[in-house]
């Protein structure tokens, strides 16, 4: 299992805190962490980082507005905004270390980013793997709305019940503690400046961030660079239709579903989840 480090990058325009593992290794591969309220990179990615960095230049940067990355005093707006800000924040992340072209990983909404990269600079990026994406249009769900609209009640009970939801047996997924895990994911996001984020990132009513997140029609059509859908079965939180629709759009593309399995897919199956990463990047273009 490779080490992995953290350090704060000036990217243009904000600040990135970067979990590295595998520093050296030829090929890159870039992590983007989803948008649960207290979520971190390393929260998301700390079992495929050791893993997957023995054979490849692992990056998992927390999204500008999340975890230890600069949090704009004046946030955009809505998810347009944001959109641009974790654009640029990731271009500028690519040439401050000399990447010129890496593959993506995106979880959920970081799936949605990993999308909008490919699309606006599919020069800078070979694979992609998207684990129970937004992005493509459907009607959010209850618990997605539930997630996002979290600072209407900011209690430890209410922060227990979200990550119960992530996972299909929270208890054999997690293998911890949920109190203690909901007091630390509490305690993120109370922060003063990850609050602020959070809520200027998703106001409601919360159908309009989905829409916002979604590319232009034809786009996916057009992405000619092989992708890797991995979701879960049981995944009441983003549905297996999003990986459905971008099944039936992007032309080199595979989907591998996992049962009894719901948003966690990277640590309810960590092992067969690296495992999926390690074959597809692994394989002739």
């Amino acid at each position: 299992m490779a080490e992995h480090f953290q350090r704060t990058i000036q990217t243009v325009p904000h600040e990135t805190y970067l979990n590295r593992a595998g520093e050296g290794n030829p090929e890159t591969i870039l992590f983007l962490h989803g948008s649960g309220p207290g979520v971190t990179a390393w929260s998301n990615w700390q079992f495929a980082l050791p893993a997957l960095g023995d054979q490849y230049d692992c990056l998992a940067p927390d999204l500008v507005g999340f975890g230890k990355s600069e949090h704009p005093e004046n946030p955009p707006k809505g998810m347009e905004g944001w959109m641009d800000a974790w654009v640029a924040q990731i271009t500028s992340l690519l040439d401050h270390l000399g990447v010129e072209r890496a593959h993506l990983v995106g979880n959920s909404m970081g799936g949605a980013v990993a999308l909008h990269l490919m699309h606006r600079h599919p020069e800078r990026f070979e694979r992609m793997v998207l684990m129970g994406p937004v992005g493509p249009p459907h009607e959010i769900t209850h618990r997605l709305d539930n997630i996002w609209g979290f600072y209407e009640k900011p209690t430890a009970e209410h922060m227990k019940e979200l990550i119960n939801w992530f996972a299909y047996d929270p208890q054999a997924a997690v293998g911890e503690d949920l109190d203690k895990i909901a007091q630390m994911r509490l305690e993120a996001a109370m922060q003063p400046e990850v609050r602020r984020s959070f809520e200027a990132m998703f106001p409601p009513p919360r159908q309009q961030h989905l829409d916002a997140l979604a590319l232009p029609d034809g786009s996916y059509e057009r992405m000619q660079k092989p992708v890797l859908l991995i979701h879960g079965r049981d995944d009441h939180i983003v549905p297996l239709q999003t990986s459905m629709y971008l099944l039936e759009r992007l032309p080199r593309v595979q989907l591998h579903v996992f049962g009894q399995c719901s948003h966690w897919t990277m640590i309810e199956y960590r092992d067969a989840f690296n495992r999926l990463l390690a074959d597809f990047f692994g394989e002739e273009l």
